[in-house]
């Protein structure tokens, strides 16, 4: 961090000594000094990013690189490189490129990110041939097909593959491994090379693809990954590159997936007299039980996968407040958020509060993302305009990164109210219309894992 200038006021006093006298000398007024402020340094963007978590950074640089403005490694760690790119970002979407990401620029970036993920189906997957760690873009590559040196995944008309293989080799290095990657397949043009002692990477032209190719070994294990793709694809797949190269992890010391909690909080909203709650589908997922308190337990009775919505539906219970789900057209820039947190955050309690948000629109789609996300348990959480009208429902969603370090802060989006009416509508619930009491319909939900 930079020494923040200081400033040192310097005051001159001058004292006489001299005999008493019969008068009283003449008053002489003061000398005025007149003193300017020193203005403090200005914080640099990278000093602003030095002083993030690295889990958001590393979040920054994956939805940077997922929407084309970023070629790095996705680490986490700060470089001119990051702070360029965000510049770049906010010069694209009309900004003041100040290298420094405000709320609703953030917001947009990290809605832009989940969505070119989600389209390109990413997953971190563990290949079992290889034991290589890896993340690949499922729908872009849906065709797999595996044999005892590594696996192959490739588009349905072979214009994008993605080769993983094994070997093993005497005495290997990086240096002997790139020359040999760049003869086999004959053919390969080499526009660009990067040798390291841990790892090497080589990019250029094989006939008429584009292919990208890092290599490491361990001992006489060496695993390589080959990106082929048609010159025609390049801004769609070029993004998936720098996310699966750093995505890379050869020799994982522990490839399972993170356990899911075994207890995990959300918020319902009530939604008609009858039982009826809308909830998180991702909280309600792999339940052996799920339980409303104080009414006992629900039955989780339809899903909306496209939205993560659930239905979740108790039975036998009176004095239900459901919330109106009635709401206007115009568009939202502010929201307030009802919802109820984990009971560590309110010392076991239940109680529900309220929060605001800032709704950013991302892209054509029509997809809000809000921001800042709000505290973990209010997923679910009802939504209100500034008129206190039912705006929708805010989900949070688990940062998936490109990098395989760190863990990223959660993002939140808002599932618009027409999309929570058209899901009730379609599995025949009659939703409530005119009450606004959202502390009173929103309720806790507790899943409970094995």
């Amino acid at each position: 961090m930079r020494s923040m200038l200081t400033s040192t006021l310097i005051f001159v006093a001058a004292a006489a000594s001299a005999q008493a006298q019969t008068t009283t000398p003449p008053a002489v007024k003061p000398k005025q000094v007149t003193t300017v402020p020193i203005r403090p340094a200005l914080q640099s963007p990278a000093d602003t990013a030095g002083a993030m978590g690295q889990g958001e950074r590393l979040a920054i640089q994956s939805d940077l690189a997922w929407v084309g403005q970023y070629n790095g490694a996705i680490s986490g760690d700060v470089s001119e490189r990051m702070v360029e790119s965000i510049k770049e970002f906010q010069k694209a979407n009309g900004g003041k490129p100040t290298g420094v990401l405000n709320p609703k620029e953030r917001g947009a970036l990290a809605e832009t990110g989940r969505r070119r993920r989600e389209n390109a189906g990413w997953k971190i997957v563990t290949d079992v041939p290889t034991g290589v760690q890896l993340g690949i873009p499922t729908k872009l590559v849906p065709q797999q097909t595996t044999d005892a040196n590594g696996t192959k995944w490739s588009s349905p008309t072979g214009t994008i593959q993605v080769l993983l293989t094994r070997r093993k080799e005497a005495n290997p290095t990086t240096a002997k491994l790139a020359e040999r990657e760049k003869k086999e397949p004959m053919g390969r043009t080499v526009d660009y090379t990067v040798i390291k002692p841990e790892f090497f990477v080589l990019s250029g032209l094989q006939g008429q693809k584009k292919f990208y190719v890092r290599g490491t070994f361990k001992g006489d294990e060496v695993r390589i990954l080959t990106i082929l793709y048609d010159q025609a694809t390049e801004n769609t797949v070029e993004p998936v590159v720098i996310a699966m190269s750093s995505a890379f992890n050869p020799f994982p010391v522990n490839t399972a997936p993170p356990a899911k909690k075994t207890v995990e909080y959300g918020t319902g909203i009530v939604v008609s007299e009858d039982g009826a709650i809308v909830a998180d589908r991702l909280i309600t997922d792999g339940c052996l039980a799920i339980t409303i308190p104080p009414y006992g337990n629900a039955d989780r009775v339809a899903e909306d996968k496209d939205h993560d919505l659930a239905l979740l539906h108790i039975y036998g219970v009176r004095g239900l407040k459901p919330l109106g789900l009635a709401s206007d057209q115009a568009g939202k820039t502010s929201v307030e958020l009802t919802g109820i947190s984990d009971p560590q955050s309110q010392g076991g309690g239940r109680a529900a509060s309220t929060v605001k948000a800032t709704v950013t629109p991302v892209g054509s789609g029509g997809d809000l993302a809000l921001s800042p996300a709000p505290a973990v348990g209010f997923s679910g959480a009802a939504a209100r305009d500034e008129s206190g009208r039912f705006a929708g429902l805010a989900l949070l969603k688990p940062a998936v990164v490109a990098g395989t370090v760190a863990t990223a802060p959660a993002q939140s989006v808002l599932v618009r109210a027409e999309a929570v009416r058209d899901f009730l509508k379609a599995n025949g619930v009659v939703a409530a219309q005119d009450s606004n009491d959202a502390a009173a319909a929103v309720v806790r939900v507790i899943c409970v894992r094995k």
